[in-house]
């Protein structure tokens, strides 16, 4: 017989540290070796070789697409990337001066209401709404922006990348190689990343047997939260507030001595450097290098690490180096937890397909440490007003 959750002998893991919940056959979050594995390939043989289209393949399909599964895949991807009519519509009606996490949300909400199909949890269904979501989710953010300056609406090209079409949508012209090269990185490294918040939230939202569009929202509104997704916008504002090379000592000092936190330092899972951190840092640095009239966050964000590290022995994360390379892509800081959300799409569908393919209720426990044996007190015997 199992014990009481409210037995003095219960232990209690807050926030879940340290417990494993469920075996998975996506990724491998390795804190003690500092090591991301998806479906049994580092991330260091992934990033720069195999595009985010195989890796959302990968993902999805359990091994790297052959040429011909990669051009299907592409074609599929392409035939789901424009955005109905109806849906346009309905953004257009959206307020869109609101938090655009919020915004996402409450879009890819409206898109499971508008899908028949979406109370069916067949496999093959769900692999074509999680397709659906892959694909149109840059289309969406894209949109968003050019929705709220009041530019005229761009669709998606089929001659071009995930990647590529995403920043052709938010700036109406063709990327550069190196620019979609470096997005491209991007979506890879936070492609998927074990049972972070956000996946967690998905997996425990389907685990009731909830549709897959209901597990995307969870997620979302999960990945929302600043300790979680918008800590990649808090680090560029952290740069922004430091302005200059110079400032960063004085701003390193004065975080200290008022015990506030540095954004896109430290780990929950890593015991050191978060391993996506050193691409990232290498692909922001390569477009500081053809930018350098803007050189400087960068130079910026190099000098604090060194002096977060002297200071506190604190090693960067995904968020860091995420900050500047966003920045240099033209992407606007408030859309930063958004591209998290776009790269995040193919991980998460794919934790809701295993979760659904194996699936038991996630019910997990609490110590309860309230009163006990209190008596009832009829109304007309208790004070007037409340005692202090």
């Amino acid at each position: 017989m199992n014990p009481s959750p409210s037995s003095s002998s219960a232990q209690v893991h807050k926030g879940l540290e340290g417990i494993t919940v469920s075996e998975t056959r996506l990724s491998d979050v390795d804190g003690a070796r500092c090591q991301l594995i998806y479906r049994g390939y580092s991330i260091d043989e992934l990033v720069g070789k195999a595009s985010y289209e195989e890796v959302s393949y990968l993902l999805l399909c359990g091994h790297l697409p052959t040429r011909q599964e990669l051009q299907e895949w592409n074609a599929e991807l392409a035939s789901h990337r424009a955005l109905e009519p109806e849906v346009l519509q309905a953004m257009s009606s959206l307020p869109l001066a609101n938090n655009p996490m919020a915004y996402l949300r409450t879009v890819i909400s409206l898109m499971g209401l508008r899908d028949p199909a979406a109370e069916q949890l067949d496999p093959p269904i769900l692999r074509q709404q999680a397709i659906h979501l892959i694909a149109k989710t840059p289309t969406l953010i894209a949109t968003f922006e050019r929705l709220r300056r009041k530019r005229p609406m761009l669709g998606p090209r089929p001659t071009l990348s995930h990647a590529a079409n995403f920043l052709y949508m938010l700036h109406g012209d063709d990327p550069s190689p190196s620019q979609t090269s470096a997005l491209d990185a991007y979506f890879v490294l936070l492609a998927e990343h074990g049972f972070n918040a956000s996946t967690f939230a998905a997996r425990t939202t389907v685990a009731t047997q909830s549709d897959l569009y209901s597990g995307i929202v969870a997620a979302i509104a999960t990945l929302k939260g600043p300790l979680h997704g918008a800590a990649n916008t808090k680090a560029m504002e952290m740069l922004m507030e430091i302005g200059a090379v110079e400032q960063v000592e004085p701003y390193v000092q004065k975080t200290l001595s008022d015990h506030k936190r540095f954004m896109g330092f430290g780990h929950r899972v890593y015991k050191g450097e978060d391993p996506r951190a050193k691409h990232l840092k290498r692909v922001a640095q390569e477009l500081a290098g053809l930018n350098r009239a803007e050189a400087r966050w960068f130079e910026i964000s190099e000098r604090l690490q060194e002096a977060v590290w002297k200071a506190k022995k604190l090693s960067i994360n995904v968020d860091f180096y995420s900050a500047s390379l966003l920045y240099y892509l033209g992407v606007p800081v408030d859309l930063f937890t958004p591209m998290f959300a776009c790269a995040r799409m193919a991980g998460w569908s794919a934790h809701i397909l295993e979760q659904l393919a194996d699936n038991r209720l996630i019910r997990p426990l609490a110590l309860y440490v309230g009163p006990r044996d209190s008596t009832f007190v009829p109304l007309d015997q208790r004070p007037a007003t409340p005692t202090t």
